[in-house]
């Protein structure tokens, strides 16, 4: 199983960065996780999007999913597709109200959001918790604490365990979702303070403790929000899992 980072600044696109999106290979097939700001432009140096086999959202915040706009142009109207996109619609998964809030995202004006569908090219379906297969990949979504309704994945292909943790501040849901996962790729928003508002984000030393308890082999630290020390949340972590613990970049690979 590969792993591609699309993007992994945090809360908005930073200058080195797309906001949060990940791709995820195994044999043919290629799902995503999340398409935040800038990521489909990213994409198209690694796969084209009529090639992705489905896309799961953790969160409909923007800095998730604000281009799947763009995907819909894509989809809708790129010329002389390979395939005809209406009859081979794209599986998205995410909260219950994903083509409306979708929708509204796309809808060239407010008057003609009512008649905004987008069924045309996408098959939606609503996050759940029973396990999802897509080709070779198993995924099940666990919900964490957000914001808003959001959940982790847990994919597993080829024998390995990829964990990704959405945004989430701590909760007890994580060590299901991490245990003993080859790759834990959890976001890790600022330096720890015992002040922080809950709900919301990991600190650096809040996801290398998830990395410790979950017993996972590997920690990738993503959701790098531009205007944070980024070398002092990788020192947190580092401090806390003894493990290889790594900040991801855009556009790196890795072997899961």
């Amino acid at each position: 199983m590969k792993l591609t980072v699309l993007g992994c600044a945090g809360s908005i696109p930073g200058p080195d960065s797309p906001a949060s999106g990940y791709l995820l290979e195994s044999g043919d097939t290629r799902i995503a996780l999340d398409l935040g700001n800038g990521t489909l432009g990213a994409m198209q140096r690694f796969i084209d999007p009529f090639d992705l086999d489905a896309l799961f959202f953790s969160h409909l915040h923007p800095d998730h999913c604000a281009d799947f706009g763009a995907l819909t142009v894509y989809r809708r109207y790129r010329p002389q597709p390979p395939y005809d996109a209406r009859a081979r619609r794209l599986p998205v998964f995410g909260p219950d109200n994903a083509p409306e809030r979708l929708a509204a995202l796309y809808a060239p004006t407010a008057a003609e959001l009512a008649e905004t569908d987008l069924s045309d090219v996408f098959d939606f379906r609503p996050v759940g918790t029973e396990p999802v297969t897509v080709g070779p990949f198993t995924i099940r979504a666990v919900e964490v604490a957000h914001l808003c309704p959001t959940w982790g994945f847990r994919v597993e292909a080829e024998g390995r365990v990829l964990a990704y943790t959405g945004d989430t501040g701590p909760c007890g849901q994580l060590d299901e979702l991490a245990s003993g996962a080859h790759v834990l790729l959890a976001e890790a928003s600022w330096e720890h303070h015992e002040d922080a508002p809950m709900n919301v984000h990991l600190s650096g030393r809040q996801a290398g403790e998830v990395a410790k308890t979950a017993a996972a082999e590997r920690l990738l630290i993503t959701h790098l929000v531009p205007w944070t020390d980024h070398g002092a949340i990788h020192a947190e972590a580092s401090a806390t899992f003894d493990g290889p613990t790594e900040l991801v970049q855009a556009g790196a690979t890795y072997d899961v």
